[in-house]
């Protein structure tokens, strides 16, 4: 087999393009607002706790709409240029806020503007991040003892990139840099001579490990999972390490040729972000934590008699963060089953990519795409061939959120031997019975996700 890098698939479509802003802003009026504004629910929530009433932040959108795909009332933007602090994301998905963003940036100085996307670079996932990664392996039963490996392809398996291959009896490209104190997961392909993939996994016919070249470093953690390999740090330090194919706890192949320096930095540098980044970055509490953090430094920016306050009071956050993370850790390591359907748009690539479960959506990232009759005999087959029970489904893709549910759910529930459905919010919008009930992006969390992906997954 003739070895290529190999490039991945890029999310096809171009920006959202939005349309000039009618009429001039003109001068602010002189009488600032002392309150602030968000782009959409969960930054108003987060600036909320974070503010604790020092800042008022208004939410722009309204209740039982979702974030993006929404087009703003023709009074919003003097508002918000009213206003002393403007939460948002730098995302084509939420183009408004874009424009808005960069015209105060251009003509006004009396708004503060905090990106919560600053400085997410190295945790963006593509919108599509299908590619080689996922190719299935043979069904074949292999000889490890007359075995020839011709490729071996280590993949990022957060984002799905290929970042590194081995080539006869050397390297190209390497494992990115580990942080202090977080961690790299990877994944490797492995082909035989004849083109064939090998079947990967704890319960599979190999294993992938990792070893070091020398005595170990106290400082990188390598743990192996199987079919992927986790490295971590606690200090910063440099070692070479060897990648191993197992099967029946015997080393069958390795790259002891050519060891692969793996190194722990006190600080990654930066990276340009995917050319097509999924914007839902608001799902995952881990990348949470830090568009928390950012909010409170512009807050400061903005406010700064209240700065230590608004550090204090986003650092008490990230401990209920921290918590929800531990929860979905613990989800997935009682799950029953690594497989769901999720009748929605696919906002969740983030989870699934951190907790290593699978949620098929019958649509793209947008949730303004139908789906088509093949999208709908897709879904109910997976249904069937992995016994699925619960329909999860998007309560806010209905006409009444929190009472309907979408057409796409009594069709799986018609045509397949499923019983159940659970409502699975992508919290990027709330309903007046939450908010009644005082739910913010934690308790839409605790009290609808969590219960409903527990139930779906086999968790309980």
């Amino acid at each position: 087999m003739k070895l290529t890098r190999r490039s991945m698939v890029k999310a096809g479509g171009g920006a959202i393009a939005l349309g000039a802003i009618a009429g001039c802003l003109g001068e602010p009026d002189g009488e600032q607002s002392e309150g602030g504004y968000a782009a959409f629910f969960p930054l108003w929530d987060w600036a909320n706790e974070i503010a604790d009433g020092e800042i008022d932040f208004e939410n722009a959108i309204e209740t039982g709409e979702m974030g993006h795909g929404w087009e703003p009332p023709s009074d919003l933007q003097r508002n918000i240029a009213d206003s002393s602090a403007f939460v948002y994301l730098d995302t084509d998905e939420f183009p408004w806020a874009q424009e808005y963003a960069s015209e105060f940036e251009r003509d006004y100085d009396n708004v503060t503007l905090i990106d919560g996307m600053d400085g997410l670079e190295n945790q963006l996932l593509e919108m599509d991040s299908d590619g080689d990664i996922d190719r299935e392996p043979a069904e074949y039963d292999f000889d490890p003892n007359d075995l020839e490996i011709e490729g071996f392809d280590v993949y990022n398996q957060r984002t799905g990139n290929e970042i590194a291959y081995w080539h006869i009896d050397h390297w190209h490209g390497g494992v990115p840099d580990i942080p202090l104190g977080g961690e790299v997961v990877i994944t490797g392909i492995f082909e035989d001579d004849e083109g064939r993939v090998l079947p990967i996994g704890d319960d599979k016919q190999f294993q992938l490990e990792a070893s070091f070249v020398e005595e170990e470093d106290e400082d990188i953690e390598i743990e192996s999972r199987g079919d992927d390999i986790v490295f971590g740090g606690d200090g910063p330090t440099q070692a070479r390490i060897v990648f191993e194919l197992v099967a029946d706890g015997d080393v069958v192949w390795d790259t002891s040729d050519e060891a692969m320096l793996v190194s722990v930095v006190e600080e990654l540098e930066e990276t340009e972000a995917p050319e097509y980044p999924d914007p839902h970055v608001w799902v995952d509490p881990v990348i949470a934590q830090d568009i928390v953090m950012t909010i409170a430094d512009g807050l400061g920016d903005a406010d700064g008699d209240n700065a230590e306050l608004y550090e204090e009071n986003a650092r008490e956050y990230v401990e209920k963060l921290e918590e929800i993370d531990a929860q979905f850790e613990a989800l997935a390591e009682n799950a029953s089953r690594d497989v769901a359907v999720f009748a929605g748009h696919d906002s969740y690539q983030y989870i699934e990519a951190r907790y290593d479960f699978e949620l098929h959506t019958p649509v793209g990232i947008s949730p303004d795409e139908a789906e088509t009759s093949a999208d709908i005999s897709e879904m109910i087959e997976l249904v069937k061939e992995h016994d699925i029970e619960t329909i999860l489904y998007d309560p806010f893709e209905t006409q009444n959120p929190g009472e309907d549910i979408p057409q796409m759910v009594e069709v799986l529930l018609e045509e397949t031997d499923a019983e159940h459905y659970e409502p699975l919010s992508p919290v990027e919008g709330t309903t007046q019975e939450w908010n009644e009930a005082g739910y913010g992006w934690i308790e839409q969390m605790e009290e609808i996700n969590l219960p409903s992906l527990r139930q779906a997954l086999g968790a309980e």
